[in-house]
């Protein structure tokens, strides 16, 4: 993206790329999405590397559950992604790509790779990791939910509760030079957010149905 080019300009494009009515539900994740990848893309440091991949892609297939048409929601998450400069499709291939490399090991082997920094780690976590230690590494809200989510993904971790697993990601983004607070702050509302996002989501879903069923009892009673 441009130097020259403002938030105004990110929405244009995108609107330009996805020209569809996006329901109430889910124009908040829309528009802070817009603006994040906005902001980051002109932010002196940051780089879209995996950790970013996996929390990016994390958080919109995660609050965008339940979008309705779904033929539209990877078209989507294209647009989010171009409106700022961006390869969806690169960045979906780069987050499945450390999903995978991180499944083939347990959790207690991906846990001390990310507390020693990378040391010991497979070429592609370890680059991860070091791409944490730049003198101008940028933070967002993104590395922070790409790192839960890949512990999400080591072996193991689904026996674990997800209480459990946040306090694990507090802790090793301590041990990777993160700042805990903001590492704390970030998950915890990420964690909530999607439970207040679930129940909204199975709320709507209720709603057409009953609405569905309303309009059935409505036509068989005109047929008889």
């Amino acid at each position: 993206m441009g130097v020259g080019l403002t938030v105004a300009d990110s929405k244009r494009a995108f609107h330009s790329a996805f020209p569809y009515v996006i329901a109430p539900l889910y124009r908040r994740l829309v528009d802070e999405l817009l603006v994040e990848l906005h902001l980051l893309s002109h932010q002196k440091g940051f780089q879209a590397d995996g950790l970013f991949a996996v929390g990016l892609t994390q958080v919109f297939d995660s609050f965008s559950k339940g979008y309705r048409p779904e033929a539209q929601r990877e078209p989507l998450f294209q647009a989010l992604c171009s409106a700022n400069g961006f390869d969806g499709s690169a960045l979906r291939a780069q987050a499945e790509q450390a999903r995978q490399q991180v499944g083939h090991h347990s959790l207690d082997e991906v846990k001390g790779w990310l507390s020693n920094q990378g040391e010991g780690a497979p070429e592609l976590i370890g680059s991860l990791l070091r791409g944490v230690q730049r003198d101008d590494f940028h933070y967002s809200r993104l590395v922070a939910v790409g790192l839960l989510s890949l512990l999400q993904s080591a072996q193991g971790a689904d026996a674990l509760d997800p209480q459990a697993l946040r306090s694990a990601a507090h802790e090793i983004g301590e041990a990777m030079g993160l700042i805990k607070d903001r590492v704390d702050k970030d998950i915890s509302l990420y964690a909530g957010n999607i439970e207040k996002m679930s129940q909204a989501v199975e709320l709507m879903e209720e709603t057409v149905a009953a609405e569905r069923r309303r309009r059935e009892r409505a036509a068989e009673g005109s047929a008889t």
